[in-house]
């Protein structure tokens, strides 16, 4: 086996594996809440082509040689950096100011987590359910759905700041439901399992999910209604990044080009 070919061959698929990330990057530009994510690569294993040893004349040669045998990616992170604001229509519609993350709940009823706020009322029951456009629901501090009177409307519901809901009394004056949208925090967020449609999942990277309300010494993270997170994608540093996984990926093949050549001179010494 030709050991340059491999190599090559190994870093264009680590490159190739890079440019999918960055044209998922790009691709979720304008997607609220998402977060950009990293590839990053490790070399694989080295082979010794020599080891240290003493020659002849007792010359020491401490220094082996070893030859590397490629790359492979090790991981692709998200950068859970702040996303800038921007205004919103919807009157239900919640970016954080923070490291926290909104808390829903799945079709399978498990607990799922999103930085993506853009919610509405969707009819529950007799009520009216804080629910994601995909209909998912909108866990509140104790972990239980969102549930408001089908009286309410929603253009007059206020949050404060720090998720309090509040709907107007006789006086036109904002008074508390007794309703916080929870927000949860995590140890290791690079860590979760990334869903679709924004979501994420906790993993044993990640840690445990930590309630801001319950959990103490935890930085707690503000609310803006009428707001929405944007990515925090950076098109230029993408469009740059994209452009050396295209230059590395060339350099690989032309590493292969080489080899072949090479070959091919060698079954031609015989003629």
């Amino acid at each position: 086996m030709v050991r340059s070919l491999w190599t090559a061959a190994s870093g264009m698929i680590a490159q190739q594996n890079n440019v999918d990330t960055i044209s998922n990057n790009l691709a979720n530009v304008n997607t609220t809440g998402y977060k950009t994510e990293v590839a990053e690569f490790k070399s694989l294993l080295y082979q010794d082509i020599k080891s240290k040893s003493t020659s002849a004349n007792s010359e020491q040669k401490p220094i082996p040689a070893q030859v590397g045998l490629g790359v492979r990616n090790s991981a692709i992170t998200s950068i859970f950096s702040q996303g800038n604001f921007y205004d919103s229509t919807n009157d239900l519609a919640f970016a954080i100011d923070g490291d926290g993350f909104f808390s829903v709940m799945g079709q399978d009823g498990n607990q799922y987590y999103t930085r993506n706020g853009n919610f509405v009322l969707a009819t529950y029951g007799d009520g009216l359910a804080l629910s994601t456009t995909d209909g998912l629901r909108v866990l509140d501090s104790k972990g239980q759905p969102i549930v408001l009177s089908s009286e309410y409307v929603a253009s007059k519901i206020t949050v404060t700041g720090d998720g309090e809901i509040c709907y107007p009394d006789a006086s036109n004056n904002p008074k508390s439901l007794g309703i916080r949208i929870g927000l949860w925090q995590f140890n290791n967020p690079s860590g979760l399992n990334k869903m679709d449609s924004s979501l994420y999942s906790e993993s044993a990277a990640s840690g445990a999910p930590m309630n801001e309300e319950t959990t103490n010494g935890l930085v707690k993270s503000g609310m803006r209604q009428g707001y929405l997170e944007g990515s925090n994608v950076q098109v230029v540093d993408e469009m740059v990044n994209m452009i050396v996984a295209q230059r590395a990926y060339e350099l690989n093949s032309k590493a292969i080009q080489a080899s072949d050549e090479m070959m091919s001179q060698a079954n031609q010494l015989r003629r």
